[in-house]
């Protein structure tokens, strides 16, 4: 039996073309105990999740987590499932489906775009075989992480590795490894939080909280600390914010070590204490509302706020759909496209195309 992965079928003659991978993180099939267990043991046995010794990781994952976890996993998932399906994948493939008519209106040459995910279901494996099949000789991986990490990023990348050491016909590859600066990817975040303050009105602090991971990461030579800050700062230059008006923060600590600090858990509890008046907590890390942001951020962060005094707490939700987003995708996709495909698209041109849309943003915004 071959060692490789069979190859679709091909004709001489048949077109040849360009393929997106949609890349992200993942989640479970459905919002219980059995569908998250063989999920949750999928994404906590990768190395780049969890780098504890393997025989005292296997013991803990086995012996503890993957017999308590799933059942309460679920029950956090359940209160954010909706008749769609998983937010995160309902989210995922609709920015699929639109990222590939926003291409095919500036793209003249054949391409596709498919989703892939680290963990679950579709796989980054079945992704690929979906492109190969389209006979996709050149495969562009685009991570939906703006800020690089090698639990996130890495992560990703590592699935697509693992598919093409078993595939006989290996694409061309390129990778796009971060956009935590891309001014089209902040100006999407600036529009978002514009829109929603020009409904809700503005609070006292807008806080930017990113997906914590282990300090160790940081001194080990990962840069997310980084860029996750200078997002802030772009974020908050294009509010035309000052230093009192938002703060960073992380959330999603695992475990008793170290993580990235402040804890967004301790920052709510000091904020409520304190009395303000209200604050808006934005996640520009997440590319799509998921368990982590709609109950972690919207409903626990609320009540952790609330119950120690605060005031009005709002939860802006992440890009998923809006057409400033699609349009960063599209424009982030096609600079690294760049001489694979056949446009009349350039730097240029985009830059231009983004700060029109910043302008209209604006004139709108006045003229409420």
């Amino acid at each position: 039996m071959s060692y490789y992965n069979p190859e679709p079928k091909y004709d001489h003659g048949d077109q040849l073309k360009v393929g997106i991978l949609l890349a992200n993180l993942g989640t479970p099939d459905a919002p219980t105990a059995k569908a998250l267990r063989p999920y949750l043991r999928q994404f906590l046995s990768d190395r780049r999740i969890v780098e504890i010794p393997r025989l005292i990781w296997w013991l803990i994952l086995n012996g503890i987590i993957l017999v308590i976890r799933p059942k309460k996993s679920a029950e956090k998932y359940a209160s954010v499932w909706s008749s769609e399906g998983s937010p995160l994948m309902v989210h995922a493939k609709k920015q699929t489906l639109l990222l590939r008519g926003f291409l095919a209106q500036k793209i003249n040459s054949p391409f596709t775009v498919e989703l892939g995910m680290s963990y679950g279901n579709p796989s980054m494996a079945s992704a690929i075989e979906k492109l190969k099949a389209q006979h996709c000789d050149r495969i562009l991986v685009f991570p939906l992480y703006p800020q690089y990490a090698a639990s996130s990023t890495a992560s990703a990348l590592d699935a697509v590795w693992r598919t093409l050491l078993k595939t006989r016909n290996v694409p061309a590859i390129r990778t796009i490894k971060h956009y935590h600066d891309h001014p089209a990817y902040i100006e999407a975040l600036a529009q978002s939080v514009r829109e929603h303050w020009r409904i809700n009105g503005k609070p006292s602090k807008l806080i930017m909280s990113f997906h914590g991971v282990p300090k160790f990461h940081l001194l080990k030579g990962d840069m997310y600390h980084c860029e996750c800050h200078k997002t802030g700062r772009l974020l908050a230059e294009a509010l035309g914010l000052n230093k009192d008006e938002y703060t960073i923060a992380f959330q999603s600590r695992f475990g008793k070590q170290e993580w990235l600090k402040p804890y967004l858990a301790s920052m709510l509890e000091s904020l409520g204490k304190a009395k303000v008046n209200r604050i808006d907590v934005i996640c520009p890390g997440f590319s799509s509302d998921c368990l982590e942001t709609l109950e972690e951020i919207a409903i626990e962060g609320k009540h952790i706020f609330q119950s120690n005094g605060g005031g009005e707490y709002h939860y802006i939700p992440a890009l998923n759909e809006n057409d400033a987003w699609i349009h960063a995708m599209t424009t982030i996709a096609l600079e690294n496209l760049q001489g694979w495909v056949s446009t009349e698209w350039d730097a240029n041109m985009a830059k231009k195309d983004a700060e029109l849309t910043k302008l209209r943003a604006e004139s709108l915004a006045n003229n409420q």
